[in-house]
């Protein structure tokens, strides 16, 4: 039987700590890492629904996408959500880790794995990671297509290809051909993707002011919201550990949604 730490030198030999943001914090968040793993419970954030789900199924670790502790918490206790979430987790024995922006940026990674969902193959990167392991690590990725297509079949596509009945879209012209693809929430990647020529930005998370700029200065975008770009993506990643983890059940939670609904 693997332990924790079995299961982290797994995840980490494929997404390295060093490949995350500066700002990012990812690794075993809560836990022991030489307890035993009996089932995995994955999920993209760790609420309190999915901390339940873990104890009813008998899961003893939560893989998340997003980590629980982005900052270091002043107190650890029930009168903040974070440490109630904490003290659930350490009173029934449940170990938490996160691969963030490291298994984005890893090779086989979100970012290369939501192109490749979307029916394209691209290497090109936006931004090379600095401590890339080879030249296809790094953040974002862009599809450069040998002709123009309607925006309206590109939103067509990621709407059948990523299971999303709506999402929201900057119209900046009819036809697309420089496509930048940045999984979670990629504004801060606009400027770059708009230097390397892009004509239309797929990403979640997008502002107004952002979405009002960016039009005017020709790019469409196309916002599928932060969770369900990351979402299957994230499950389709994990799947290439499979052989690896192969002796340990695996969960996909039913209560890892999309916080926003639409009415």
């Amino acid at each position: 039987m693997k332990k924790v730490k079995d299961i982290i030198e797994i995840i980490e030999d494929f997404a390295p700590v060093n490949l995350k943001e500066d700002f990012d914090n990812v690794g075993l968040m809560v836990g022991d890492r030489e307890k035993e793993v009996n089932k995995i419970l994955l999920s993209l954030d760790c609420t309190l629904e999915v901390i339940e789900e873990a104890k009813e199924n008998g899961a003893n670790l939560i893989i998340t996408h997003h980590p629980l502790l982005f900052i270091k918490p002043s107190s650890i206790t029930t009168d903040t959500l974070v440490g109630k979430k904490i003290i659930n987790l350490i009173k029934n024995d449940i170990s938490l880790y996160s691969s963030h922006t490291n298994l984005d940026s890893a090779s086989g990674g979100l970012n290369e794995t939501i192109v490749n969902i979307l029916g394209y193959d691209s290497k090109e990167l936006i931004e090379v990671n600095k401590n890339a392991r080879n030249s296809n690590e790094g953040l974002g990725r862009f599809i450069r297509l040998n002709e123009e297509i309607a925006l309206e079949d590109l939103v067509k596509q990621v709407k059948e290809k990523l299971n999303i009945g709506g999402l929201k879209v900057v119209k900046a012209s009819e036809k697309v051909k420089n496509i930048a693809v940045i999984n979670g929430s990629g504004s801060s990647f606009f400027d770059i993707a708009y230097k390397k020529g892009a004509d239309c930005i797929i990403t979640g998370d997008t502002t107004y002011h952002f979405a009002s700029d960016y039009k005017e200065m020709g790019v469409s975008i196309i916002d599928t919201g932060h969770f369900l770009s990351e979402w299957i993506v994230f499950i389709e990643v994990i799947n290439k550990l499979q052989d690896k983890l192969k002796d340990v059940e695996i969960i996909i939670s039913e209560y890892s949604k999309d916080p926003y609904t639409f009415a």
